[in-house]
């Protein structure tokens, strides 16, 4: 049984998945902020006495805290229960719900710009980077007729064609995740450079 924490963008869920990737149970909320009080009540209520084999954490990108909440909850749970924690990526996951052959996923981003990043279906995979860009530039960058998460409307509006669809990330869905996916190390995806320069 493996643990799945979400918590890298509005939304935070946990999940169990059995062995043969069926879905145990799950929760979900969106929270905009308030991941650190929120998740790990939400995961004690969900495990109600069970103790996962494994751990897979949202790595992001998405919420700078966010990612950090998550990743310090899998860590901690990982050290204290013994077992093994891996990652994958917010954009991923979207990808793998939405069951389309082709789609890019827009995630808003930080200083206005947009998490994007080109998919296509059997198997799952990217098609390219994830890049941060301004509206404009991820318009130009991103070439697919759908477009899903939470920074969709502003990348297709932005672009003046396409559909767009709002997204968030859900633990529950992680099972759909081909393997090569699913096993990113657990490090943050923080998807653009720091803010702060280093002094010279």
């Amino acid at each position: 049984m493996q643990l799945v924490i979400d918590s890298a963008t509005a939304s935070c869920s946990a999940a169990l998945i059995g062995a043969d990737g069926a879905l145990i149970d799950a929760r979900h909320e969106v929270v905009g902020r308030g991941h650190a009080e929120r998740l790990v009540p939400m995961i004690d209520e969900l495990l109600a006495g069970r103790r996962p084999d494994s751990i897979l954490v949202d790595c992001g990108p998405g919420s700078f805290t966010g990612v950090r909440v998550g990743l310090a909850a899998a860590h901690g749970l990982a050290i204290g229960w013994r077992v093994p924690v891996a990652g994958y990526s917010s954009m991923a996951l979207i990808a793998a719900a939405s069951g389309e052959p082709e789609l890019a996923v827009a995630l808003l981003g930080g200083h206005g710009e947009l998490f994007v990043q080109s998919y296509c279906d059997v198997p799952l995979r990217p098609l390219d980077a994830l890049r941060s860009l301004a509206p404009q530039d991820a318009a130009a960058a991103i070439d697919a007729e759908l477009v899903l998460g939470s920074g969709a409307e502003a990348l297709v509006a932005a672009r003046g064609r396409g559909r767009w669809k709002e997204a968030l990330p859900r633990a529950a869905d992680a099972g759909l995740l081909p393997l090569a996916l699913r096993a990113l190390p657990p490090r943050p995806i923080y998807g653009r450079a720091p803010d702060a320069k280093p002094m010279t």
